[in-house]
């Protein structure tokens, strides 16, 4: 599957998505929550995704019969979101023809080749300079009638000098020459040069903001690019506060539950509705790897109700998921996702990694899951080395990442660069350096809160 940036030419969308390099409960919380606004509120709810699905996900959109969601970088308006898909006339076409086009756009008629490429675009000022070439001073050609002139090919009058932009094209990345620019309207092509519509300069510098839901996380830090520019609805998560100011109120729920599919699944049995077997597959998909089947200390009585909830819409007759359990199931979601061998090691620390601040210090932990810790040993100076090179790329201080067995339910934390404050780590530090934290397996509930407390004294 080939990712393409998605359109935002409707005003009226929604696009509810997770953190950037999502996980399986980002992706099915999205997914699940997009589909309760439509069937809900008649919203047009898109799911959305910040990044590459991983492994995890991939295997159990797989399973489902799911496509993943349309990828969404940054939230920064594109010129696709201001284009109108005016009608169009040939270069050889009479006059007339644009003229009546004209009268319908308000003064603007795109002229376009056999092909599909744009030739130019005729205005009230390209016509104006098309009769003050025409006539001119001369009397005898000012004698000439409109319906003559009309008869003319539309090429005469069409300014070939019009701006064209990509529809992909962020606004922002061109305002400086669109300011600059002597021209109202411009020409918006496709990836291929290709005619899709005009804008008007005025709606170009004042385009409308995506509206953007946000689920499974709420730090800036941690959402798509250029989340400043968009339109922030709501926000609904189950991690700590790390959240951005809203210019106007927002629904915001941040609540105690292992995973955000849990949250969805209760909103969609508040609405009295059930969800189909493949979004209750994805969503109990989410639940189940987030709180490692049901054995995380994240996991709360909720989280058993949801899953309980969620089995009994998925594992019907004829589903994706008949016959399955919760545990036969959770297994196969819990193993699709673990193990070193199969990646690289840049892939592995960049899959699933969440940057922190705290005590004046940037920080990232990443974490990966196997089924035995001893598959660490040998893959351990690849992965330091791939932790220190994104610890350089993205400008951190110090890089973590913790390797949690899903089948002995702890984890061996690797560090890189780390700070003298986390040698007072509580956990057993083992001759290769790393720490072996025994019953340690959430980032979120176990080692995130020891690490900002050492760094925060």
């Amino acid at each position: 599957m080939v990712d393409k940036p998605i359109s935002s030419s409707s005003s009226n969308r929604t696009y509810v998505i997770g953190h950037v390099n999502p996980d399986t409960d980002s992706i099915a919380a999205a997914i699940g929550y997009a589909w309760l606004l439509r069937e809900r509120d008649s919203i047009e709810a898109i799911a959305a995704r910040a990044g590459a699905t991983n492994p995890q996900t991939t295997w159990v959109l797989k399973r489902l019969g799911l496509d993943a969601p349309v990828l969404l970088t940054d939230a920064s308006p594109r010129f696709e979101s201001v284009t109108r898909r005016l009608d169009t006339a040939h270069p050889d076409s009479l006059l007339r023809d644009a003229w009546s086009i004209t009268s319908r756009t308000g003064g603007v008629a795109p002229i376009v080749n056999e092909d599909g490429t744009p030739f130019g675009l005729i205005t009230s000022l390209s016509i104006f300079d098309f009769l003050a070439r025409t006539v001119g001073p001369h009397p005898r050609r000012q004698e000439m009638k409109i319906a003559e002139v009309l008869e003319m090919p539309c090429r005469e009058a069409c300014d070939i000098q019009a701006p064209r932009y990509p529809a992909s094209t962020r606004i922002r990345d061109v305002l400086n020459r669109i300011l600059r620019e002597e021209h109202n309207d411009f020409i918006v092509t496709d990836e291929h040069g290709l005619y899709i519509g005009v804008c008007h300069q005025r709606d170009v510098l004042n385009p409308p903001r995506l509206r953007i839901i946000l689920v499974d996380h709420n730090e800036p830090g941690q959402a798509l690019g250029a989340i400043e520019e968009a339109e922030l609805v709501e926000i609904l998560d189950h991690h700590r506060l790390g959240n951005r100011s809203t210019h106007v109120p927002i629904r915001f729920t941040v609540d105690i539950v292992g995973s955000t599919s849990t949250l969805v699944s209760e909103r969609i049995e508040d609405a009295g509705l059930s969800a189909p077997p493949p979004i209750a597959g994805m969503l109990l998909s989410g639940l189940l790897s987030d709180t490692l089947i049901l054995t995380s200390p994240t996991t709360t009585e909720r989280d058993r109700c949801a899953a309980d909830r969620l089995a009994r819409w998925a594992f019907t007759k004829n589903s994706p998921l008949a016959n399955e359990t919760i545990q036969s199931y959770g297994q196969q979601v819990v193993r699709s996702g673990a193990g070193l061998s199969t990646r690289e090691p840049d892939e592995i620390v960049s899959t699933d990694f969440k940057i922190y601040e705290a005590g004046g210090l940037q920080f990232a932990i990443s974490q990966v899951e196997v089924t035995d810790l001893l598959q660490l040993n040998e893959h351990l100076e690849a992965l330091k080395k791939a932790l220190n090179d994104l610890r350089e790329r993205r400008g951190l201080d110090f890089v973590m990442l913790m390797v949690t067995d899903v089948v002995g339910n702890s984890s061996r934390l690797v560090l890189v660069n780390a700070p003298a404050l986390l040698t007072a780590l509580p956990y057993s530090l083992q001759n290769d350096e790393t720490y072996l934290a025994a019953g340690v397996v959430s980032r979120k509930k176990q080692l995130l809160p020891v690490v900002l407390g050492l760094l925060e004294k």
